[in-house]
């Protein structure tokens, strides 16, 4: 549970990063359309415009939510938010960062009559909305299941049971559901994930897992026809198959199932939050300070940011090799840290305290990996070498 939780607070920290470029795309585009090709001018104060614009919103984003399930290059960045095996409020964070270079699209109609301030505040207030339902503590809502999206509605939508695929798309209200054919209610309990599980706590690999598959079933796959339906076609489909794959192949579970688990230690949870939120420093040190460095610089910074999730990961994973990787990445963030104060002004002397604690404790990270990464290394030596015994 506690490393379901990282990954999804990484997620939602790499959502925030990516989110400062697709937000601008998102409103420029919405505003470009309002500006030029309007077609009718709803007033911003009229009560009717709010509720036109709450319904279209929650239209455009069950067509969305759909698309992201049964087009498989959008299922690609959709997959991430349903690859935790828990469900739980932290399950909301878990978001892909290149998700909002499509959704977008789908609100784009409403910008022919709604207001640009309307539109983002209703788009805001269903993002909002959705992050209660992400619960198992509250069970059915009565008669208020049959108009809104409940916790019940929304568990469905997060299962791998068979019954579960590609149901219940609300954001606000399931009537569209209703309307569309894709209702589901809950019945036996839900076991929660991907079909085929990521089996990994590293991020950035729950980010780009199934773009690999892509690239790799695109690349196998013959025939041009057949490579562009690789694309476009949903996540289960196969030449011969229907457009959304044959529900037969899904994999049969039922609850309970095995989770994927590592043992580790409580002090790893503890030393990765804490590099964390060093790292979350840094990074708003970059925001309120990136006019005075170089784009070389804040590239290096941004592939230092995307090493940190990998190795934290790693961590997570118990790989063989994470202590060698942890070791080398505090020695490049000592080294990195010690330049970007020396260039730092001199009024800023009162930062020396912090500064010199944060450097201590890098210090002392890495040096544990570096005695932990010998001691390993040693032992793999001895045993290459131990002498036969007859």
């Amino acid at each position: 549970m506690g490393w379901a939780l990282w990954v999804s607070l990484i997620s939602s920290q790499g959502r925030f990063y990516f989110r400062l470029v697709t937000h601008v795309i998102e409103v420029r585009a919405y505003v470009y359309i309002w500006d030029n090709y309007r077609l009718y001018k709803l007033p911003w104060d009229s009560p009717w415009t709010w509720w036109i614009c709450f319904i279209a919103v929650d239209f455009g984003y069950y067509w969305f939510h759909r698309a992201a399930h049964e087009v498989n290059i959008m299922w690609a960045a959709h997959q991430v938010h349903h690859s935790s095996e828990d469900y739980n409020l932290t399950t909301a964070l878990r978001q892909s960062v290149v998700q909002r270079y499509t959704s977008w699209i789908f609100y784009q109609p409403l910008a022919l009559i709604a207001p640009p301030s309307v539109f983002l505040v209703h788009l805001e207030f269903n993002i909002l909305y959705q992050f209660w339902i992400h619960t198992e503590v509250i069970n059915k809502l009565g008669p208020l299941e049959y108009i809104i999206n409940t916790p019940s509605h929304h568990r469905v939508h997060h299962g791998r049971n068979p019954y579960c695929i590609d149901k219940n798309y609300a954001g606000t209200l399931i009537i569209w559901d209703r309307l569309f054919g894709t209702f589901q209610a809950e019945k036996e309990e839900v076991v929660y994930g991907l079909t085929h599980p990521v089996q990994t706590w590293n991020p950035i690999e729950v980010q780009i897992c199934h773009a690999k598959h892509i690239f790799k079933t695109f690349w196998k796959m013959p025939g041009f026809y057949n490579k562009v339906c690789v694309l476009i076609k949903g996540p289960g489909w196969v030449p011969g198959k229907p457009r959304l794959g044959d529900p037969d192949d899904l994999p049969k579970v039922k609850a309970p199932v095995e989770k994927y688990d590592k043992t580790l230690p409580s002090w790893c949870n503890i030393y990765v939050l804490v590099h964390f939120q060093i790292l979350t420093v840094g990074y708003q040190e970059l925001l309120m300070r990136h006019m005075e460095f170089t784009q070389l610089n804040v590239f290096i910074f941004i592939c230092f940011i995307l090493f940190s999730l990998t190795v934290f990961g790693a961590l997570f994973d118990n790989r063989t090799y994470a202590g060698a990787l942890e070791c080398l990445r505090c020695l490049l963030l000592i080294a990195g840290s010690t330049l970007f104060f020396i260039q730092r002004p001199t009024d800023t002397h009162q930062l020396n305290w912090p500064f010199y604690t944060v450097q201590g404790f890098v210090m002392f990270s890495a040096s544990l990996w570096g005695v932990n990464c010998y001691r390993m290394f040693q032992s793999s030596n001895f045993t290459k070498i131990k002498p036969k015994t007859n």
